[in-house]
């Protein structure tokens, strides 16, 4: 066998003309945003040789797509075929004498690259972008792949709202291929790639079994995905209610109220870097499992722009409503949820309202619209020493973690929604759209408020936490379904 295909593993070349979109449905279907394997550019004819790309699970190779050059001089290669063959329509043994005689340094090198893996067995997938109008050389291309007798797959590549010809290349395009298709590079997720790879089961019955394992690896994989997304969800709630920040208050600090204001203050700003940090490292964590590397977090400089759980605007759209938070309040065995005391000691006795708030189950309630003032829990704590110890965390409102929650969880959809297949960094942004967690069932609420309770104690409650992890499980698979992700 050749080095393109193999008897044990199907092969799919992936042709047509140059900036039809190629290497952007590759990179999307094998899930690559690196430009040194999958290379994706506006620049003409980018792609100038074959390239082998494995599809592997487990170690395993599954499948083999093919990127290839793209056709240059499609009509002069057809008439040269029809010339070598003589009359008559060409076969596969003319098309494969074009391949050898114009592989090196031929008149048409391009067309012999791109045909070769094409006549030594590999299926076709042949990539047309509908927002260009048909014209004679790519109805030359679609002769000289038919003329190979492959088994043949057409991939309208849409892109946005420009599919104007899109009846047209398929009214052809239906007379020259055994499927023909849609996909958009720049938006498929994954159920449009668990598609794309079932199709093939159609035009290549030979490997049936090996595609069928894909498609079973595929969705294996995904599962396997949403299972750490949920850990690393749950692993942010639980760090993120049990995190508490400090500082040292000395003698002099009580007696100007102005240094305690202020440390109080900066306290507080700490507080919510260090909770910033953690939702950064989380969403690294996500970005990581779904191998994006294009979206970048630059939490300090303001380009990672999801929840800032320090602005108060936040606390009014995100998390549950107020009756909502009753009843899970209700349901996790305390009036205030997951509410802490606040131990002052009576050192911030005379301090304005830096970190005040409303105080036991009064918080859960909402005048209106307007908010509780904003709180950070425990307070003060004396230590031995001349001086005293500041000690924040977490805010005191019971909608803390569910706003938390609705942050990652938008995240979350923000990283699926992306395709591979682009090239431009994105900065995610969770602003603007509507809560999530609201949307959650009522033994869902209550199970999660039972374990953000002890969380918010520091004591969590291990005996919760199989429930806990599968509700978030489920939460993430549904936002896939409802969002057209697909289950897996």
């Amino acid at each position: 066998m050749s080095e393109w295909v193999s008897s044990e593993v199907p092969a799919f070349a992936v042709v047509g003309r140059v900036n039809m979109g190629k290497s952007s449905v590759l990179a999307t279907l094998l899930e690559v945003d690196d430009d040194r394997v999958v290379r994706i550019s506006a620049t003409p004819g980018e792609t100038t040789r074959a390239q082998v790309l494995p599809v592997r699970f487990g170690g395993k190779e599954l499948v083999r797509f093919i990127d290839t050059p793209g056709f240059s001089r499609p009509l002069e290669a057809m008439r040269e075929i029809e010339r070598m063959h003589g009359g008559g329509t060409p076969d596969l043994a003319t098309v494969k004498r074009f391949v050898e005689e114009n592989l090196e340094g031929g008149e048409f090198e391009d067309e012999a690259r791109l045909l070769e893996p094409v006549v030594e067995g590999a299926g076709v997938l042949y990539v047309v972008d509908s927002s260009k109008p048909l014209r004679d050389a790519f109805v030359a291309e679609m002769e000289i792949l038919r003329w190979t007798g492959r088994a043949r797959m057409a991939l309208i590549n849409k892109r946005g709202d420009g599919d104007v010809h899109e009846d047209e290349w398929r009214a052809r395009l239906g007379s020259y291929f055994n499927l023909v298709r849609t996909f958009n590079a720049h938006r498929a997720r994954f159920e449009e790639r668990r598609r794309l790879l079932a199709s093939l089961l159609e035009i290549d019955e030979g490997h049936h079994y090996m595609l069928e394992n894909a498609l079973a690896a595929l969705a294996d994989e995904w599962e396997e995905r949403r299972l750490e997304s949920a850990e690393v969800v749950m692993s942010l709630l639980r760090e993120a209610l049990m995190l508490r920040v400090d500082t040292r208050l000395e003698e002099e600090d009580e007696r100007l109220p102005h240094r305690k204001e202020r440390k109080l203050r900066d306290l507080g700003q700490k507080y919510f870097q260090r909770i910033r940090k953690l939702e950064e490292n989380s969403v690294s964590e996500l970005l990581e499992i779904y191998r994006h590397h294009l979206i970048k977090l630059e939490m300090e400089g303001e380009r990672f722009e999801a929840i800032d759980l320090s602005e108060r605007e936040n606390w009014r759209k995100w998390g549950l409503t107020r009756g909502q938070l009753v009843l899970a309040g209700g349901f996790a065995g305390a009036a205030g949820g997951a509410l802490l005391d606040v131990s002052t000691g009576g050192l911030t006795h005379g301090v304005p309202t830096v970190l005040g708030g409303l105080a036991g189950a009064a918080a859960t309630f909402w005048k209106g619209e307007q908010l509780p003032e904003f709180s950070l829990g425990r307070g003060l704590n004396v230590s031995a020493g001349s001086g005293k110890t500041l000690e924040v965390g977490p805010p005191r409102s019971d909608n803390f973690p569910w706003i938390l929650l609705d942050s990652i969880l938008h995240c979350y959809c923000g990283i699926l929604a992306r395709a591979h297949g682009r090239r431009d960094e994105e900065v995610l942004r969770a602003e603007g759209g509507e809560s999530l967690v609201r949307g959650l069932s009522r033994s869902q609420r209550s199970t999660l408020a039972k374990w953000f309770d002890g969380c918010a104690k520091r004591l969590p409650k291990a005996d919760l936490e199989p429930g806990v992890f599968e509700e978030i499980r489920t939460i993430l698979e549904d936002l896939d379904e409802e969002r057209g992700m697909g289950r897996s």
